[in-house]
């Protein structure tokens, strides 16, 4: 038996790999720049990302948030890694089904010298799916592994 196709990934999203070996269990994803340099994440709905009712699991949603969140804030400091999730808020305003191609985008509201606060919004189409904000904290330690173990925020 063939094995099935994968999913048409939509224009201007190429393969992606960042984040922890937790992190990356959701993926594959695929990343497409913005003009003011953010990065908006996609993926497609595969079982593994459903609750027992057929919908995405909610701590699927969340993890996709905090990480893609992460990233972004990495992003706009310039500077991967040496910052944690101090706060996160979600609300679940819909679903994503199997199959669906779920979008996640970030905003940053401010960005200081020691906490940046940012909104996340996870959509299927025009449908929101998630609204999540966060507050990171800065913080100054050595990454395991070290800076190199880290892909370059050009990768993504």
């Amino acid at each position: 038996m063939p094995a099935a196709a994968e999913p048409a990934v939509p224009e201007g999203f190429a393969p992606l790999e960042f984040g922890g070996p937790y992190f990356r269990a959701l993926g594959p994803m695929y990343g497409r720049r913005e003009a003011d340099g953010s990065l908006v994440i996609g993926l497609h709905i595969t079982e593994r990302h459903l609750n027992i009712q057929g919908f995405t699991h909610g701590g699927m949603l969340t993890t996709l948030a905090d990480g893609v969140l992460g990233l972004n804030i990495a992003i706009a400091r310039g500077q991967r890694g040496a910052q944690v999730t101090v706060s996160l808020s979600a609300d679940f305003l819909s679903s994503a089904r199997l199959g669906d191609w779920l979008q996640a985008q970030v905003v940053i509201t401010r960005m200081g010298r020691r906490m940046a606060y940012a909104n996340c919004d996870l959509r299927v189409g025009a449908r929101h799916v998630l609204r999540a904000s966060a507050v990171f904290a800065f913080v100054d330690r050595e990454l395991p592994g070290g800076p190199a173990a880290l892909p370059s925020l050009a990768d993504g």
